[in-house]
């Protein structure tokens, strides 16, 4: 894996946030942790970030209002929606606007894990895919030239 996955995770239980923050830790990611929406998209302005991981439900901006905002902003970012509320409506919805999966809470680490690493394979393959585009366009751009 190339470099340390950037992980963010947004729940407004601070202390499942903060063990998930060290348990993936633990395991070799960069992980740091808000506790609302609009404290996420603050930290999103400032810190490179490749995988948020999304409570659904939050008091005052919701996850999935989040994830609008954060498709919109940084869409190369990807995000996986934790809902302790068995809803498939709401998945569905999430998927729709962009989500990369979600898992039902309380998830298994192991479950997380690959799911944030499938997350950042698939970042990466998107970032490579849009370097090549350039690349050929810059070809391009100098044949012209010449």
């Amino acid at each position: 894996m190339e470099g340390q996955c950037k992980v963010l995770l947004v729940d407004d239980e601070a202390d499942f946030a903060d063990t998930l923050v060290k348990r993936l830790g633990k395991r070799g990611m960069d992980a740091a942790a808000r506790y609302s929406g609009g404290t996420a998209l603050d930290y999103l302005e400032d810190h490179s970030v490749d995988v948020v991981v999304l409570d659904v439900k939050m008091p005052g901006m919701d996850g999935i209002d989040c994830l609008r905002k954060i498709k919109e902003r940084y869409p190369l970012v990807e995000v996986v929606l934790l809902t302790g509320h068995a809803s498939l409506d709401v998945a569905i919805n999430g998927m729709e606007l962009g989500a990369f999966d979600y898992l039902m809470k309380p998830a298994d680490m192991d479950d997380l894990r690959y799911k944030i690493e499938d997350a950042l394979n698939r970042k990466r393959l998107a970032e490579r895919r849009i370097a090549r585009e350039k690349e050929k366009l810059q070809t391009l751009g100098q044949e012209g030239k010449a």
